[in-house]
């Protein structure tokens, strides 16, 4: 197996983007990508594209061709393949395009993932998401996935010593990282008050506790690290790549307020990159809600479980904290277009390690995780990165 390096990222602003279509924005972030580590598109060897659900978003399947044509990159026949797995979409767009280039198949690779979730009203698209959950047993029965991580919360708190307020300092501190984010759909620091008197969603869930729809799409290229430097004087190491599932009914779980799979998705990326969660220097986890944030960082093996409320409360994953989480703003300040939020993940490491995160940069950072999740965690992606 050969090592693997990021070459160059790219990422289009999120938000609602009404006056830009699904294709402008993937043609836009790979773009960016490709001007990043000095590439044209006939070097490239393969693409893979993380997308959840553009047959329900925009009424289109076929999504690998049709981004390899706007991407100028159908003429060179270069294989371009679709990955789904609901919102972890982008996490493994970026998992197959390491193994293609580990493996020794591919050379010059693009992991991408792009989202336009706006097409559609609300209901369209609360209905879209739900799909990510099991059908059947889930959403015909009227669960929709705020009710679901609204389950998790309860559960949680019910167990541990999490308070509303801990909660809600989740949304706090990613509302002031994102603010420093100039790609992020909500620029705007919030205090907690916005969260506690925002509209109930969900209880214990209110409004800002919850990630927003949003269009978007992000992309990177990697190459064999022994090649890194022909493109790029700040080449970023993928130390660890993982994956893992779990059963994707909440009524299946061993422990709902655990996920397994990230437990499991977290000590692979460890083992393999021979590291322990004291080296981290930040993580970008899923942060769908904020109880998922809450989740993650425990079960990453951050902080024992029932300890995550009271770190976020004393300042520990602020970005002047031991431990930086979310730094970009996470899903719930920087956006969720669902299949490219694991892309923008890696996006967001990449320029932390190579100092160029401007106002939420984080002092000598070496070495930072990313962590997806698909559903109410049947699928996680863990990634951990280096200079």
């Amino acid at each position: 197996m050969r090592d693997v390096a990021v070459i160059g990222a790219g990422c289009t602003t999120f938000g609602e983007k009404w006056d830009t279509s699904f294709r402008n924005l993937f043609v836009e972030a790979g773009a960016l990508a490709l001007e990043d580590a000095g590439l044209a598109g006939e070097q490239i060897d393969a693409l893979y594209v993380g997308n959840m659900s553009a047959g329900r978003f925009i009424e289109q399947e076929h999504i690998g061709a049709l981004i390899a044509d706007y991407a100028g990159l159908a003429s060179h026949h270069v294989p371009a393949t679709r990955v789904e797995a609901a919102c972890a979409s982008g996490g493994l767009s970026f998992r197959q395009a390491v193994i293609a280039v580990a493996s020794g198949l591919e050379d010059i690779v693009v992991a991408a993932g792009v989202e336009k979730m706006t097409d559609v009203g609300t209901g369209a698209s609360v209905d879209a998401l739900a799909g990510a959950a099991d059908r059947e047993w889930e959403g015909f029965a009227g669960a929709t996935f705020p009710g679901l991580y609204a389950m998790i919360a309860r559960d949680y708190m019910h167990r541990y010593p999490l308070t509303r307020e801990q909660l809600a300092l989740v949304a706090v501190k990613n509302h002031y990282n994102g603010a420093r984010n100039p790609i992020a759909q909500f620029q705007q620091e919030i205090s907690l008050e916005t969260v506690l008197k925002s509209s109930l969603v969900a209880d214990p869930l209110r409004l800002f506790d919850c990630s927003p729809i949003t269009d978007g799409a992000a992309a990177v290229v990697v190459a064999p690290l022994d090649r890194a430097r022909e493109f790029t004087d700040t080449p970023i190491r993928v130390l660890a790549s993982a994956q893992a599932s779990d059963t994707i009914t909440l009524h299946d779980r061993r422990d709902i307020s655990t996920l397994d799979a990230t437990v499991a998705a977290g000590q692979r990326a460890f083992r393999m990159a021979g590291l322990s969660p004291s080296d981290i220097d930040m993580v970008e986890v899923h942060d769908c809600f904020t109880i998922a944030e809450i989740c993650a960082i425990e079960d990453l093996g951050f902080c024992r479980k029932g300890e995550a409320g009271r770190i976020t409360e004393e300042g520990v994953t602020a970005l002047n904290g031991d431990l930086p989480v979310n730094t970009s703003g996470g899903l719930k300040a920087c956006g969720h277009p669902v299949g490219a939020t694991g892309i923008k993940q890696v996006y967001e490491i990449t320029q932390q390690l190579r100092g160029e995160a401007g106002r939420r940069q984080i002092t000598g950072a070496q070495i930072g995780m990313t962590h997806n999740v698909g559903g109410t965690g049947a699928t996680v992606a863990v990634h951990i990165l280096g200079v």
